[in-house]
């Protein structure tokens, strides 16, 4: 069986980021068949069409190439006044340009977030599914992981201390598996 190449993308920049801590939680989680390339994407520029006629940003170029090269891509969002961060949209943005050569379409997708809230971040993913939707990611649809991260639900190096949440994450990564297997022709990406 073909080891699977998943995308991490964390919508925050800062170390200490509650998604951060989700998204190291799931990768301990995950399969031995799954190994995960950490996506950075705070060091793009922000986009402007007018910086493609001066050439793509390196930057930006690693990050489609990144996502490019992944079988899926495990995206967790932070919410920002019930939506996205701006950086996360700014990546979504860079990675569909130039016209015509996005590197989104066709590619399974899971999406997630925590916050201190009780809701964990529900408004923020349903926009992620719209802008990915509209990009032609294929999103799993269940099981919605929307976390109520209180403090000390994850260790700093990412191990779930409450049962049912880690069965429950547990679950949701043996879904993503399936979900990206069923989805990808895991020959045509290159290593």
């Amino acid at each position: 069986m073909t080891r699977l190449k998943i995308a991490v993308i964390v919508g925050s920049a800062h170390q200490a980021s509650l998604n951060r801590l989700l998204a190291l939680a799931l990768t301990r989680l995950a399969s031995h068949e799954m190994e995960f390339d950490w996506v950075s994407i705070h060091d793009l520029p922000l986009f402007d069409q007018d910086r493609l006629d001066h050439g793509f940003p390196d930057a930006a170029e690693r990050l489609k190439e990144q996502i490019r090269r992944a079988h899926g891509l495990l995206i967790l969002t932070p919410e920002h006044n019930r939506s996205i961060s701006a950086m996360l949209k700014n990546a979504i943005d860079w990675a569909s340009r130039p016209f015509g050569a996005s590197v989104w379409a066709g590619k399974p997708a899971a999406i997630a977030g925590a916050s201190y809230g009780r809701i964990g971040t529900a408004a923020a993913q349903q926009h992620l599914r719209a802008v990915l939707g509209c990009l032609d990611v294929a999103v799993m649809g269940q099981p919605e992981a929307f976390i109520h991260l209180v403090p000390g639900l994850i260790t700093p190096e990412g191990d779930v201390t409450n049962d049912d949440t880690r069965i429950f994450l547990q679950g949701y990564m043996d879904k993503f598996e399936r979900w990206v297997r069923r989805l990808t022709d895991t020959t045509d990406i290159t290593p």
